[in-house]
C-alpha cells in the first residue's frame, strides 16, 4: 500500500457571477483568478512559495484572454517565484476536477509533493459555440454529438428518459430556494475570496441566486433550443465567470510543515458515453470511481452533482440512485452557475464546507462533459 497520501490542506474560489451581466465581465480573468490564488495561499502562511511544484489550471475555453498557457499567466500574477510552473489543462466541464485528480496522482506516484490545483472560466470574454469552419466535417457527419450544441443534447436526455418540463422546473425551483437559504444562513460564504473588479468594487456574494423562483414564473419561460422544446434558461446551468483553487499535498511535507489537512483525496475516475448525450457521463464515471474507492453511494454523506441541465441531473439522479437529500443541498449549477473551467475545484469546496457543517465523511464530486464524457471524483473530510 501506497503510504502516502494526497491532502487538500486549502481551497477557495471567487463570487459566481453573471457572465456579460456581472461584476467580473470586464475584469481579466488573469487577475481575478491571481486574486483568489493569493487568498487561498493566505490561509496556509507556513507553505514556502518556492515548494510549490506546480500550478495546474483547468479552463473548458483557454482562447483569447485564457490564452498562452493561462496557468502560468496566473502563478506570475499572483506573485510566485519563478520557480513555479504552470500548465493549462481542458476536460471541458471537469477541468478543475481533473486537475485535483492529475495533481493526486503527481504526489501518489511521488514526482510531487506540493501543487496548486484550481480553475478559470471567463465566459464574458472567452464563451463561443463551435464555428462551422472549424469542425472536422467528416467527424461531424460520423459522430454528430461531437459539435452538438450542449442544449440540444439535454433536449435528446428528456426525450430518452421521459422527463418533463415540470419534473425540470421543479428541480431548478429547489435548486434556487436551497442556494438561496445556504446565502442567507452564510454557508456559501466560507470557501469565498474576495476579488476586487476593474471598477474597484469588492466582490463577496454569488450572483445568479434568484429567491423569488417559482412555478408560475417559470412556465411562461420560451424553450431555448428547440422551438417546441422543453429545456429553457431556468432548467439550463448558467454561463458565469469565477475562478477556483486548492493546495493539494503529500501528507508527510504538510505534516512537517505544520500545516493541517482538510480532506484527502480516495480516487477519480473519467468515462466516455454517446456525445448526443453527453449529460449521462456521470453514469458511467462515477461506478468507476466508487470501485477504486471500495465505497458505494451510501456511503457518501454528500453528492455534488453539476446541474449541467435538469434533464441529465434528473436522469444521472435516477441510473444511479443517488438519493435526493444528499443531492446539492446548498444549490446547484441552476442557481449559482457552471464556470466551466472553474466547477470542479467549486464544487470540491462546496462539499467540503457541508461536510464541516454536518460532521460527514465522505463526498462525490461528479459531472457530465461536453463531448461524451463523465468524471467523478471521492474525497474523505478529515474533520476540522
Amino acid at each position: 500500500m501506497n503510504p502516502r497520501s494526497a491532502v487538500i490542506v486549502a481551497y477557495g474560489r471567487s463570487a459566481c457571477c453573471r457572465a456579460r451581466k456581472g461584476h467580473l465581465a470586464d475584469t481579466h480573468p488573469i487577475e481575478y483568478s491571481a486574486q483568489v490564488l493569493q487568498g487561498v495561499l493566505a490561509k496556509v502562511p507556513q507553505l514556502p512559495h518556492e515548494r510549490i511544484d506546480d500550478v495546474i489550471l483547468g479552463c473548458a475555453m483557454p482562447v483569447n484572454q485564457m490564452d498562452f498557457n493561462a496557468a502560468r499567466s496566473v502563478a506570475r500574477r499572483a506573485g510566485l517565484p519563478n520557480s513555479v510552473p504552470g500548465q493549462t489543462i481542458n476536460r471541458f466541464c471537469s477541468s478543475s476536477l481533473q486537475a485535483i485528480g492529475t495533481a493526486a496522482n503527481a504526489i501518489l506516484a511521488g514526482q510531487m509533493d506540493c501543487v496548486i490545483a484550481g480553475g478559470t472560466e471567463a465566459m464574458s470574454m472567452c464563451f463561443h459555440q463551435p464555428q462551422e469552419e472549424y469542425k472536422d466535417k467528416l467527424l461531424d457527419e460520423q459522430d454528430i454529438g461531437i459539435y452538438m450544441s450542449m442544449g440540444e443534447t439535454a433536449e435528446r436526455i428528456a426525450e430518452r428518459y421521459h422527463i418533463s418540463r415540470r419534473e425540470m422546473e421543479e428541480m431548478a425551483v429547489e435548486s434556487h430556494r436551497r442556494a438561496h437559504e445556504a446565502q442567507v444562513n452564510g454557508k456559501l460564504a466560507p470557501s469565498i475570496i474576495p476579488v476586487t473588479n476593474v471598477h474597484g468594487e469588492k466582490i463577496t456574494e454569488d450572483e445568479g441566486i434568484r429567491p423569488g423562483t417559482n412555478m408560475e414564473t417559470l412556465a411562461g419561460l420560451k424553450p431555448c433550443f428547440r422551438e417546441n422544446g422543453l429545456v429553457t434558461a431556468a432548467t439550463s446551468s448558467q454561463t458565469t465567470d469565477a475562478s477556483a483553487f486548492a493546495i493539494v499535498m503529500a501528507s508527510d511535507p504538510a505534516e512537517e510543515l505544520g500545516i493541517r489537512p482538510l480532506a484527502r483525496f480516495i480516487s477519480f475516475a473519467v468515462a466516455g458515453c454517446e456525445a448526443q448525450v453527453m449529460g449521462l457521463g456521470p453514469i458511467y464515471a462515477v461506478p468507476k470511481a466508487m470501485a477504486r474507492a471500495g465505497l458505494t453511494v451510501d456511503d457518501m454523506d454528500v453528492i455534488e452533482l453539476n446541474e449541467a441541465f435538469a434533464s441529465q441531473a434528473i436522469a444521472c439522479m435516477r441510473e444511479l440512485k443517488l438519493p435526493p437529500e444528499k443531492v446539492n443541498p446548498y444549490g446547484g449549477a441552476m442557481a449559482l452557475g457552471h464556470p466551466m473551467g472553474a466547477t470542479g475545484v467549486f464544487l470540491t469546496g462546496k462539499a467540503l464546507d457541508y461536510l464541516q457543517d454536518t460532521g460527514g465523511r465522505y463526498a462525490l464530486v461528479t459531472m457530465c462533459i461536453g463531448g461524451g464524457m463523465g468524471a467523478a471524483g471521492i474525497f474523505e473530510y478529515l474533520g476540522s
